[in-house]
């Protein structure tokens, strides 16, 4: 009888980033992620994906944190475990592309800040759009892992798959993700691209989904019997929904079998214990809505990502026209169609929900059109898989003459003039690429770090002469 080849399968924690980002609007502070910090290294994590994807932004935005100083925390706790960060290509954590020399700069300053592993994807699946960000983290050392986002398409058939993971390893990536943020992977497919990948190339192949059509577990189930190397798990408080499937199931599931993670079930019930209590106060807030926690089997029809949804509904209320929801989830793929029928992930998805909100509520298609549809149709995001409706891109773009280089080409560098713009806030070499990415709300948050260090001290507060602490 042939011999069980042991395979324990790996696994990259995601609730300090993706969990809470699908669930809560990456709401979660860093003050309540630090006391878990030294359970969870415990566990024998792949990796903990903790940072990038919107963290830097909300971090920014609505907690007033510095998302370098979270991630210098992460590095001081995280003692055995290996950090993630999520990286949008040519675009970083932006929304446009940027000039080389930034994306070279932010992925050394993310490897000096203690990331080890950069998933770098682009939404419209161009690799030229990588290459840049594949290049510095072999530089700097870092493992440079490149997500495919997945799909659905006559375009995007096997393959299309294969024929990209071999470029990706020609790159000089270290491994390919399989990046399904919407939920689209079914179980038997899953087999049949796993299987595929592992045949076309040799670097280690992982998987990433959302249980927001509710196949999930079953996905990576199938997908780990097909050989896949690492699965994206979330801890169950901030599990399911248009979050991960949940890290004690998977452990659980693949316990006593040639994949079994090893993971200690009660260390994980500590941590989960942990979670619960801010997922219960997100509920009680509203900050999690329960609409976000159910299945929704029409994502596979729309192909719309959990985050997507909830940005449509909130657009369309603001315009009170939510009894159009279902006009414009129709509308969805149309629009994708029309540009290129690229997959939808941010920000390719913001703009094709953005637009087809424009195009229902103005009652005529592209009557109104953005500046990002506009510069998706001119190709200042890159190639798409197929040709972009040449009747759309008239209507949009006139007689403009679209670009076919990659869109970092035409942007010259752009370090030192930021720096210049920004220098009377410069406290670390970091702030320029803060104020790079969000130049509005970097400058906020510069004046408003400055101005909790003129606040009095508690400590050192002069009550007899009326010195209060502010």
């Amino acid at each position: 009888m042939a011999e069980v080849v042991k395979k324990p399968i790996k696994i990259t924690e995601t609730i300090l980033r993706d969990a809470h980002q699908s669930l809560i609007a990456t709401r979660m502070t860093t003050e309540q992620m630090l006391p878990i910090v030294e359970k969870m290294d415990k566990v024998g994590y792949h990796s903990v994906e903790c940072w990038g994807g919107a963290t830097f932004d909300a971090s920014l935005r609505f907690l007033k944190e510095d998302p370098w100083e979270r991630l210098r925390k992460f590095r001081d706790g995280f003692k055995n475990t290996k950090l993630q960060m999520l990286f949008r290509g040519q675009n970083i954590l932006g929304y446009r592309p940027y000039a080389d020399d930034v994306v070279e700069y932010f992925v050394q300053k993310s490897i000096a800040n203690g990331i080890d592993i950069i998933r770098i994807f682009d939404c419209m699946n161009d690799l030229r759009n990588l290459k840049t960000a594949v290049s510095a983290a072999n530089k700097e050392k870092g493992h440079a892992q490149v997500a495919l986002s997945y799909t659905l398409g006559d375009a995007y058939t096997m393959e299309y798959w294969t024929d990209m993971a071999k470029k990706i390893e020609d790159m000089g990536a270290n491994s390919i993700c399989i990046k399904d943020m919407a939920g689209l992977l079914v179980p038997y497919k899953a087999t049949e691209l796993v299987t595929a990948l592992k045949e076309a190339v040799d670097i280690p192949i992982q998987l990433h989904t959302h249980y927001t059509s509710g196949v999930a577990s079953m996905t990576y189930l199938k997908a780990v019997e097909a050989g896949v190397d690492v699965i994206d798990t979330a801890m169950s408080p901030f599990a399911l929904g248009t979050s991960q499937p949940a890290t004690e199931v998977m452990v659980e599931t693949f316990k006593g079998t040639p994949y079994d993670t090893g993971f200690d079930q009660n260390l994980l019930a500590e941590i989960a214990d942990y979670f619960r209590p801010i997922r219960d106060e997100a509920l009680e807030s509203g900050l999690l809505n329960p609409k976000n926690m159910g299945v929704n089997i029409k994502t596979l029809l729309y192909q719309v990502p959990g985050g997507m949804l909830s940005n449509l509904t909130s657009q369309l209320k603001e315009q009170h026209a939510e009894d159009k929801f279902y006009d414009v989830l129709e509308e969805v793929p149309k629009v994708r169609q029309d540009l290129g029928e690229c997959p939808l992930v941010t920000p390719s998805s913001q703009i094709v929900g953005t637009q087809a909100v424009f195009n229902v509520i103005m009652g005529e298609r592209y009557k109104m059109v953005t500046k990002e549809t506009k510069d998706v149709l001119s190709g200042k995001y890159g190639a798409t898989v197929k040709p972009f409706n040449p009747e759309v891109q008239k209507k949009c773009i006139g007689d403009t003459e679209p670009i076919t280089c990659r869109p970092a080409d035409l942007i010259p560098d752009e370090l030192d003039t930021l720096r210049k713009e920004m220098e009377q806030w410069s406290e670390q070499e970091e702030d320029v690429l803060t104020y790079a990415l969000f130049p509005q709300v970097a400058t906020e948050f510069f004046k408003y770090r400055e101005a909790q260090k003129t606040k009095v001290d508690p400590k050192m507060a002069d009550t007899e002469n009326g010195a209060y602490p502010v």
